[in-house]
């Protein structure tokens, strides 16, 4: 269990010129609604920490607010690249770094509002400095794959780089290959990379950084969640998929395609041999390949298995995020977190998690500082109240 600032122990002064606010929250928690009445205080402006609202025209899958809400609430980073682009997580960091002074220089706050915890780990962990793979190598490696399977591509990481690929099962696919990668353009192992110090933006002694981690109920989550899916398939989330199909020239390790909702209609797509499943390119893997059973089931079985299927991976994904967040707060505040009753999986990570931090950037060191601090909040409401008392 997250033990939740009390109002005694919360700082109330009010928030810095230089400040950077980060609400953090798990998807379907209601983070969008508060961004848009901070922003209505003229203090903030938006930026998006979201590596699904990146994508144009991918819309009511990943809950992107409409055109009218972008007008009223300008988001930065969404709608900044296509489907059939790449986005990593260097080029978030190094956009993120550049629209702080930007919005610094405006007189306002920046407002960072999204549940891509990747993007967060990058700014308050920093980056390693592991380059970016060079285009022709990742075809390399991407042929190899296909020629030989990804069984000998493990093999090969577990002679060049063993620490890396004990780590990795043989279904990440897609770090295992990324291994490969940086071994075969560098020379040196991505655990060797991984050695070296890293970078936050959130280690800036000029700028005073506000996590906000809310960790609501889960049960109450869980029931926001699939009534967001609900509307999402009414609203034509399908139709949505098989239109980008038609639009773009798409692969199903696309990581547009990988998102969350977007990879389990895919799969339908393919379990099915629906017609739209012919437009997508590079699609040498059989269903059995991607590890789906084929049970001969009727087109309404295979829907409803899609959407049972979305479901679960939409809840996997906040658990994941809730676990982030959990252990953000340990890293802080070791004692604000307890392990839940029986969740021995939590408490193993959680206490990772607070050893990694020290060794990576020294936590006490920057609580000393008091530039960067993180408060965790039960619900969204807790959050705003907080904010609204610093303003």
């Amino acid at each position: 269990m997250v033990n939740h600032s009390t109002k005694s122990s919360l700082d109330k002064s009010p928030l810095p010129k230089n400040s950077v606010v980060c609400l953090m929250a798990p998807t379907a928690s209601g983070k969008t609604s508060l961004a848009y009445e901070l922003y209505e205080t003229g203090r903030f402006e938006i930026i998006s920490v979201d590596s699904a609202l990146i994508y144009k025209d991918m819309n009511i899958g990943t809950a992107k607010p409409t055109e009218e809400e972008l007008l009223q609430y300008p988001h930065y980073l969404v709608d900044i690249i296509d489907p059939t682009d790449s986005y990593s997580v260097a080029n978030f960091v190094t956009d993120v770094e550049r629209l702080i002074k930007e919005i610094h220089g405006r007189n306002k706050i920046p407002l960072l509002v999204g549940g891509t915890m990747m993007y967060y780990m990058a700014l308050f962990d920093g980056l390693s400095a592991v380059p970016d793979t060079d285009p022709q190598i990742r075809e390399q490696v991407e042929h190899w794959r296909k020629q030989q399977g990804i069984e000998v591509l493990h093999q090969y990481l577990q002679q060049v780089d063993p620490v890396i690929a004990e780590r990795l099962p043989l279904g990440d696919t897609q770090r295992i290959t990324r291994a490969i990668e940086v071994y075969k353009q560098t020379g040196k192992p991505l655990s060797e990379w991984q050695k070296l110090p890293k970078q936050a933006l959130s280690n800036n002694p000029e700028q005073y950084w506000l996590g906000l981690a809310v960790m609501p109920d889960r049960a109450w989550l869980h029931e926001r969640i699939e009534l967001r899916l609900q509307i999402m398939w009414q609203q034509g989330f399908f139709e949505e998929v098989t239109a980008l199909l038609q639009q773009y020239e798409l692969s199903a390790d696309m990581p547009s395609m990988r998102c969350v909702g977007y990879r389990q209609v895919i799969d339908y797509l393919l379990l099915t041999n629906h017609p739209a499943a012919k437009r997508l390119i590079n699609n040498s893997e059989t269903i059995e390949d991607k590890g789906l059973a084929v049970n001969n089931l009727d087109e309404a079985t295979a829907c409803q298995d899609m959407k049972n299927k979305a479901l679960y991976a939409t809840r996997q994904l906040a658990k994941r995020q809730y676990t982030w967040l959990r252990n953000l707060v340990a890293s802080f505040d070791p004692s604000n977190v307890e392990p839940a009753n029986g969740d021995q999986e939590n408490s193993s990570l959680t206490t990772q998690r607070q050893f990694s931090q020290t060794d990576t950037f020294n936590t006490s060191a920057q609580l000393d500082r008091g530039n960067k601090v993180v408060h965790a909040f039960a619900t969204i409401t807790e959050a705003k109240d907080y904010l609204n008392a610093r303003l």
